[in-house]
């Protein structure tokens, strides 16, 4: 993997989005496994229903794993100073995610050069599900 070049990215940029598949039943029950959060609301529909949802939704750790598959997919993981995401909404079962990220920040922090990055996973709608901030340090 290409590391970024400081000096040729710009406050602005944007991050290749990820647009994964759409989430499945199968994704939650293969997400449930690999995480070990086998929670009803994300796995039993005669659950979710009784609690009054309409359907199971995504694990917010799942959308939360794709952003931070966005960010590896572009610079690697031992670059990451800081990642920080704040769940906004819930990622309905079918619905679209996709990640995005845009350059917010360039500094020098600590001898590093590094780049802010605002992030969010949106549904198919536009509504974000996460938003969110990376430091990575590009030296």
């Amino acid at each position: 993997m290409s590391l970024p070049a400081f000096d040729k990215l710009a406050v602005g940029d944007r991050l290749p989005a990820l647009k994964p598949p759409p989430i499945s039943r199968k994704t939650l029950a293969l997400y449930a496994g690999a995480s070990a959060d086998h929670h009803p609301m994300h796995i039993d529909l005669d659950y979710a229903r009784d609690a009054g949802a309409p359907d199971v939704f995504a694990h917010g750790m799942l959308s939360a794993a794709y952003v931070g598959r966005m960010l590896t997919d572009w610079a690697p993981q031992q670059c990451i100073r800081s990642l920080a995401v704040r769940f906004t909404g819930i990622m309905q079962l079918h619905a679209e995610p996709t990640c995005s990220g845009e350059i917010v920040d360039k500094m020098i922090e600590d001898g590093e050069q590094r780049v802010r990055v605002a992030l969010k996973c949106v549904d198919q709608h536009g509504a974000n599900k996460i938003v969110g901030e990376a430091v990575i340090a590009l030296d």
